[in-house]
């Protein structure tokens, strides 16, 4: 009698309704991109009309691009990724929904109040407590469809990509909480709970680490899966994936003081933060290596393959912002 194999139902409608959602805000942000830009040879470009300065727009194209495209491109890839390689649904479909819906609520929060001049002033920090609010609890529901995923596994390993994606969803949610901490007075206007210099450390541990851990990591996590997946290789060395992992956790978090060179905050932990951003080139370029190395033996699919050309000009590109990076915080 032949024993019947049952294979999990994936939820693809999430994955794909964000996928859609990472093509519509690239466009709207990017094309606001060029319009600021355009602004600053033609400032007759904002039309005499205070939401369509410069000073409004430059930080709705900053928070589109990197929060509703990238954003947008992280859960849709990350649902994708947990669940085929655990094996599994995500946990939730019903709180997977709401993380859908909530995000783009806290996006088009963020177009309708930056340009009516609404910030705290915070670089990538900028949307005012109620939307703060918001996106904390979407990202904390997040967390629990991705990690309640991983945790019902149907395998013992946990893949390596979802390690970077588990590193990007928690270190998020401690540097959007604590960075946000603010006193409201009013609706829209709130002040924050830091002083000064402590202000400006804890805003560049967030503004740095955003990059690090959201533009880094997450996309890591999409590189560990779909490299391998698509070059149809294994990955060149599962070690230097567990040290590049580990290396590039412990090291980022230190570097954001690099932004802060010749102001208030103390030379030493300057020092710390440049000395730091030079010792990550070391996990950085581990990584781009051991994608690189992936193609061993599979470098001929790149005459037949746009999608591996992409992957390999986007590991090359992270090669060498990555190197140029710590010289620039010397």
């Amino acid at each position: 009698m032949s024993r019947e194999i049952t294979h999990p139902t994936y939820n693809y409608k999430v994955v794909r309704q964000f996928a859609i959602m990472t093509v519509v805000w690239g466009i709207v942000g990017m094309a606001i991109g060029v319009l600021i830009a355009a602004q600053l040879v033609w400032p007759a470009l904002n039309f005499d009309t205070a939401w369509m300065s410069f000073g409004r727009l430059r930080p709705l194209h900053t928070n589109a691009v990197i929060f509703a495209f990238g954003g947008s491109a992280l859960f849709a890839t990350s649902y994708y990724v947990v669940q085929r390689t655990c094996q599994v649904s995500l946990l939730s479909d019903k709180l997977a929904a709401f993380t859908f819906w909530g995000w783009q609520a806290v996006i088009v929060s963020a177009v309708v109040t930056l340009p009516m001049g609404y910030t705290s002033t915070k670089e990538y920090a900028e949307l005012e407590w109620p939307i703060d609010i918001l996106l904390a609890i979407v990202w904390v529901c997040y967390a629990i469809v991705f990690l309640g995923t991983i945790k019902n596994r149907k395998t013992s390993h946990i893949y390596v990509g979802n390690w970077f994606y588990m590193a990007f969803i928690i270190t998020v949610a401690v540097l959007h909480i604590v960075n946000s901490m603010a006193m409201p007075v009013s609706m829209w206007k709130s002040y924050s709970l830091y002083p000064g210099a402590v202000d400006a450390m804890v805003q560049w541990w967030y503004g740095h680490n955003a990059v690090g851990f959201f533009l880094t990591a997450g996309f890591l996590g999409m590189m560990y899966y779909f490299v391998p997946k698509q070059s149809e290789r294994p990955i060149y060395s599962y070690r230097l994936s567990i040290v590049h992992f580990w290396a590039l956790i412990a090291t980022y978090m230190w570097a954001g003081g690099h932004h802060l060179h010749y102001t208030a905050l103390p030379d030493w932990t300057q020092s710390v933060a440049m000395v730091m951003s030079l010792i990550l080139l070391a996990p950085s370029w581990g990584g781009m290596i051991n994608g690189m190395m992936t193609l061993s033996g599979a470098w001929h699919k790149l005459r037949t393959d746009p999608i591996l050309r992409f992957l390999v000009v986007s590991l090359s590109f992270y090669g060498m912002s990555t190197f140029e990076g710590p010289m620039m915080a010397i």
